[in-house]
C-alpha cells in the first residue's frame, strides 16, 4: 500500500469542467455525460441506471467482500412555480437552500425547446423605487423572482417563448481559483469538489497501475439533495461504503477547508466505528491531514442507503466547505488529502472479512474497546 501522487492539475481542471456544467436535482443528463467521458478517457467501464446514476466497477484480486466509494453529482437549483401578470417568473427552490443566497444570482432557465439566461432577484429590487424597502422587506422564495433576459412584458409573452410550470433553473456556480492562495470560491462545491477528489483519486491508481485487493465500485448519484441518493445504485453485494460530500465549516464546527474532515455523525446517526476509524488510522499512518466532526443538520448518500435497508458498513469523508449551501470556499488542499485518502482506502484489505457474508455466526465478529483506559498522567516537576 503506498500513498499516491494526486494530478491537481487534472483536479482542478476537472472541477471547473463540473462546476460549469449545470445539474439541478433533476436536470443532470449533461454532467452524466462528462463524468461518462471521464472514464472513458481512464478505460473504465460502468453502468447507468434508468435515471443516470452511474456504476463504475475497478476489479480487485477477489470480488467479496465488496466496498464503494460515492459521491453525488446533483445540486441545489430552482424551478418555474408560476407565470407573472409582470413578465417575472414565480420560483421554488430544489433542496434546501436559503432565498438570501439565491438573490442577485444569475441563472439559466430550461425550457422543453432550450435555454434564457436570468437574474433572480428580490420583489423589491430597486432603491430609487422602493427606498428603505429593499432593506426591510422580508428574506423567503415567496420574496423573490425570476427576470429573464427577454423582451416580455406579461405572462402571455412568457408562454410564448416557451416558458411553462416546472421549468428546471440552475443558478451559475461562478468559480473562483485563487492560483496563489489555493482557495476555490464558487456555489455547488457540494459535492463536485468531492466528485472531482474521487474522480483524482482514481486517475491515480489508474496511472500507478495499482492493484486492488477487492472490487471496489465508484457510484455517482443524481438526486443526493432531495434526499433518495444511493438508494437507487447501491447492489447487494457491497459491504462496506465510503461517501464523499461535504464538510460544513462554521462555528461549533471542527471542519476546515483543509485535510480531510472524517464525520463521526450526522443526523441519522453515528457512522460505522469499525470502517471509520480505519480511515482515521489512514490517514495518520500515511500524513494525511484530517479532523474529526460531528453535523447536526446534514444527511448524505449514507443515510439513504441505510434508510433504504442496507445492511453495510458506511463511513463519510468531506472536503470542508465554508458557507455550505451558498456562496462556498474549499481548499485545494481538501481535495488532494480527500483524494489522498482514498487511494490509500481503495488499496488497504477489507474492514472486516466476515463482511463477504450477509449473515453468519459470531466467529469473525468484530471487537469494540471496553476495558478501563490507562491514564497517563504528567510527570512530577
Amino acid at each position: 500500500m503506498q500513498k499516491l501522487e494526486i494530478d491537481m492539475d487534472f483536479a482542478l481542471d476537472v472541477l471547473l469542467r463540473l462546476l460549469n456544467t449545470p445539474s439541478p436535482t433533476g436536470y443532470t443528463d449533461q454532467i452524466v455525460h462528462l463524468v461518462a467521458a471521464e472514464f472513458d478517457k481512464l478505460g473504465l467501464s460502468y453502468e447507468l441506471t434508468r435515471r443516470g446514476a452511474m456504476r463504475v466497477e475497478i476489479e480487485g484480486e477477489q470480488p467479496s467482500p465488496d466496498r464503494a466509494v460515492i459521491a453525488h453529482l446533483d445540486t441545489l437549483g430552482a424551478q418555474v412555480k408560476a407565470l407573472k401578470d409582470n413578465g417575472r417568473l414565480e420560483i421554488v427552490r430544489i433542496g434546501h437552500w436559503s432565498a438570501r443566497f439565491a438573490e442577485g444570482a444569475r441563472v439559466s432557465l430550461f425550457t422543453r425547446d432550450g435555454m434564457y439566461r436570468g437574474t433572480i432577484l428580490p420583489l423589491k429590487a430597486s432603491g430609487h423605487t422602493f427606498s428603505e424597502e429593499i432593506d426591510t422587506q422580508p428574506v423567503g422564495w415567496d420574496n423573490l423572482e425570476l427576470r429573464i433576459d427577454a423582451d416580455v412584458h406579461n405572462a402571455g409573452d412568457l408562454a410564448n417563448l416557451g416558458i411553462a410550470i416546472g421549468d428546471f433553473i440552475a443558478i451559475d456556480a461562478q468559480p473562483e481559483v485563487g492560483e496563489l492562495t489555493g482557495f476555490i470560491n464558487s456555489r455547488h462545491l457540494d459535492d463536485k469538489a468531492g466528485v472531482a477528489a474521487v474522480l483524482a483519486a482514481i486517475k491515480a491508481l489508474v496511472d500507478n497501475e495499482v492493484r486492488l485487493p477487492v472490487d471496489a465500485f465508484m457510484l455517482f448519484t443524481i438526486s443526493e439533495e432531495i434526499g433518495s441518493g444511493a438508494s437507487a445504485v447501491l447492489h447487494g453485494d457491497v459491504a462496506e461504503m465510503v461517501t464523499v460530500d461535504n464538510g460544513t465549516v462554521a462555528p461549533g464546527q471542527a471542519s476546515r477547508e483543509t485535510g480531510v474532515t472524517v464525520a463521526m455523525a450526522d443526523t441519522i446517526g453515528p457512522f460505522d466505528y469499525h470502517l471509520t476509524n480505519k480511515l482515521i488510522d489512514l490517514c495518520s499512518d500515511f500524513a494525511v491531514p484530517y479532523q474529526r466532526d460531528i453535523f447536526r443538520y446534514y444527511r448524505s448518500d449514507s443515510a439513504s442507503a441505510i434508510e433504504a435497508g442496507s445492511d453495510i458498513r458506511t463511513a463519510l469523508v468531506c472536503v470542508g466547505v465554508d458557507a455550505s449551501h451558498g456562496y462556498e470556499r474549499t481548499h485545494s488542499n481538501a481535495i488532494q488529502s480527500v483524494a489522498e485518502l482514498l487511494t490509500l482506502y481503495l488499496q488497504s484489505p477489507p474492514t472486516a472479512v466476515r463482511d463477504k457474508k450477509t449473515l453468519g455466526t459470531i466467529e469473525g465478529f468484530t471487537d469494540q474497546p471496553v476495558e478501563e483506559a490507562t491514564v497517563h498522567q504528567a510527570p512530577e516537576g
